[in-house]
C-alpha cells in the first residue's frame, strides 16, 4: 500500500535552520522513498510501511539529537504527485 506523508518540523531553538536541514537530509538518504521539500514542508511518497518506520527512525534520532521539536504530520492513504 502506497502512502504520501507532509512532514513540517518545528525546533525549539533559536538556531533552527541546521536541525530542519539535517532531517531533510537524512529523509534523503532512504532510495526507497521519494522526498520532495518546498518552503514549509516536506512529503514523502512511498510503501506505508517504508515511509513509516523511516520516520520512526528519524523523528527519534531527530529528538535524540537536538531535543525538543515539534513534527506535524498529515498522513495519506495512496501516492500523491508531488
Amino acid at each position: 500500500m502506497k502512502t504520501t506523508v507532509e512532514i513540517s518540523n518545528y525546533p525549539l531553538h533559536a538556531d533552527y535552520i541546521p536541525p530542519i536541514k539535517d532531517f531533510i537530509d537524512r529523509l534523503n538518504q532512504h532510495p526507497t522513498i521519494l522526498v520532495k521539500t518546498n518552503a514549509t514542508s516536506t512529503h514523502l511518497v512511498g510503501d506505508y510501511d517504508e515511509v513509516m518506520n523511516v520516520l520512526h527512525h528519524e523523528i527519534k534520532n531527530s529528538f535524540e539529537k537536538y531535543g525538543k521539536m515539534i513534527f506535524v504530520l498529515k498522513v495519506l492513504n495512496g501516492a500523491l504527485d508531488v
